[in-house]
């Protein structure tokens, strides 16, 4: 997946810069004109509200390809008052402020998948999928329905690519996942998670070999920590193998468990690598993360999050557990 642009909103000329790199986006994934249209109009809508009545308001959006075409995901994070009623706020007049009330209720019209979570007092995440006509008439494949994942990966501030990459397939109620941190960041480290994640889909194998083959492949590059798992939703279980600081978590209501990484770096120097089974329990959440976001998180009071769109869990962790000076990448999955 390619990293996410973000942008800070505070003022009525950063939505409108958000408008603009959005739609442009959408243009250059080959999104027809209603449907780059209909982008401009939700980012609009999140931006002015995040500017009228949050505070430390976030838009950030990127492409999520599928066979039937893209989709562009735009998620609006802020730590404002929070919603009490979210329902009400999404109806058409209701308003709390002197504006017509219309829009959030406008963006969940135009949105081919729409979801909002808000505390009162924490703030609000919302996540807003605008898909190409094909894809929006295009339903999953009946083999990925039972498996949802979403992840967010930004730049380092000041930095145009990401050194952190991240890939995931599911097939039959199998999901595989893999997150890659290239060394430093920057256009170095951008390389090596480019081929990790290229070894990662052209292998298409068990968390073990992918890494092995990838240690290989990445001999050339400054090398970069990596993780991989495999979760499989029948057998209630997740086979993971780890080189380097990426954090794989397992958490619930009643469980929260970490999953164990070797040290080494790929590319460089590794150790022989075992893959680690461990139980997934239905309702439960897997997270993987590169370490631009804090090891020692906790959703908290936000723990309803854990039966909501996992885009909305990757982006609350973005929002509240970045360490702000390097590359980060969150990719959440649960059963659908």
């Amino acid at each position: 997946m390619t990293p996410y642009l973000s942008f800070a909103v505070s003022e009525p000329s950063q939505v409108g810069e958000a408008r603009r790199a959005a739609m442009r986006l959408a243009a250059e994934a080959g999104l027809d004109e209603v449907v780059v249209g209909r982008v401009g109009i939700v980012v609009t809508e999140l931006g002015t509200n995040l500017e009228r009545h949050a505070e430390h308001g976030r838009l950030m959006f990127g492409l999520r390809p599928t066979d039937a075409g893209a989709t562009l995901e735009v998620l609006s994070v802020d730590r404002g008052p929070g919603m009490v009623d979210v329902e009400k706020c999404l109806r058409d007049g209701y308003s709390t402020g002197s504006t017509p009330g219309s829009g959030l209720g406008a963006v969940k019209r135009l949105s081919t998948g729409f979801s909002v979570f808000s505390l009162p007092a924490r703030g609000t995440a919302i996540v807003a999928r605008v898909a190409s006509s094909a894809a929006a008439a295009s339903p999953a494949p009946a083999g990925e329905q039972a498996i949802v994942v979403a992840g967010i990966c930004i730049a380092a501030p000041g930095e145009n690519v990401s050194g952190d990459g991240w890939s995931a397939w599911v097939d039959e109620g199998v999901a595989s996942v893999m997150v890659a941190d290239g060394l430093g960041h920057g256009p170095g480290a951008a390389e090596a998670s480019d081929v990790a994640v290229a070894t990662f889909v052209a292998a298409r194998s068990g968390p073990r070999d992918t890494l092995e083959r990838a240690h290989q492949a990445m001999r050339s590059t400054r090398g970069a920590a990596m993780a991989v798992a495999s979760l499989d939703s029948a057998a209630n279980t997740i086979s993971f193998a780890g080189v380097g600081n990426i954090a794989g978590r397992l958490i619930s209501g009643v469980e929260d468990r970490s999953l164990l990484s070797q040290h080494g770096t790929v590319g460089l120097q590794m150790r022989r690598v075992v893959d680690v089974s461990y139980p997934w329990p239905e309702h439960s959440l897997f997270v993987l993360h590169s370490d631009g976001i804090t090891s020692r998180w906790s959703l908290g009071e936000a723990g309803a999050l854990l039966q909501c769109d996992p885009a909305l869990v990757a982006a609350w962790l973005i929002r509240d557990h970045t360490r702000g000076k390097d590359d980060a990448t969150v990719v959440v999955i649960r059963r659908a």
